[in-house]
């Protein structure tokens, strides 16, 4: 069986837009995704809302710092065939600097623990995805959660193909395949967060031979 860690934030852990709730667990897009790959793939998931990619956030009831948290994720679920992080959304809000280059800049950091984590045994390095997430829109009332930018999280697509091609890892833009609520501006629905696991079932089948 291969086994796959999706690390992210709240798009990950299934946040609901309307209610702030969880999605039922089978609309989740990691478990549509291990539905649709069957069952010799065990995916597990790991998403926190608020989660950065490697910048603090005391505001929420638990460390909220990706890069703090993903050497523990790697420790406790070794071996991996394949780690997937879509982060960057909560890198956007003005408190961390509002810039796409925030993100891309962490997400690099999140690479470089990936390649360079002591996995039993070493030679057992996990594949990585790195996810862009879908843009933020306006919500009903014009405005975007958290202050942040739309055009800002529009760059982090073309930012982060480039970073995975010059480390030489798999890229995914979930923008192509699903759309934040306008709700809200940034979590998806039911349909999106759906829509999302069944898209990243070809690539992610492709990778895992």
């Amino acid at each position: 069986m291969k086994t796959l860690l999706a690390f992210g934030d709240s798009l990950t852990w299934g946040a609901d837009p309307k209610t702030g709730l969880r999605h039922p667990r089978q609309h989740r897009w990691p478990e549509v995704l291990k539905a649709e790959l069957g069952f010799q793939v065990d995916v597990l998931s790991d998403g926190l809302g608020g989660r950065t990619t490697c910048y603090d956030d005391h505001t929420g009831p638990a460390c909220r710092n990706g890069a703090r948290a993903l050497s523990v994720a790697l420790a406790v679920h070794m071996p991996l065939d394949l780690v997937v992080i879509m982060l960057g959304t909560n890198d956007l809000k003005p408190v961390h600097g509002g810039r796409a280059e925030a993100a891309f800049s962490g997400m690099r950091r999140l690479a470089e623990i990936v390649e360079t984590f002591p996995y039993k045994p070493r030679s057992a390095r996990p594949r990585l995805m790195l996810v862009a997430p879908p843009p933020c829109v306006t919500d009903d009332n014009g405005q975007v959660a958290g202050g942040r930018s739309i055009a800002e999280s529009q760059r982090l697509a073309p930012l982060y193909r480039k970073l995975a091609a010059e480390l030489g890892h798999d890229f995914f833009d979930a923008g192509s395949a699903a759309s934040a609520s306008p709700i809200d501006g940034v979590h998806m629905d039911i349909a999106n967060t759906e829509a999302l696991g069944r898209a990243l079932s070809g690539p992610v089948a492709d990778i895992l031979g």
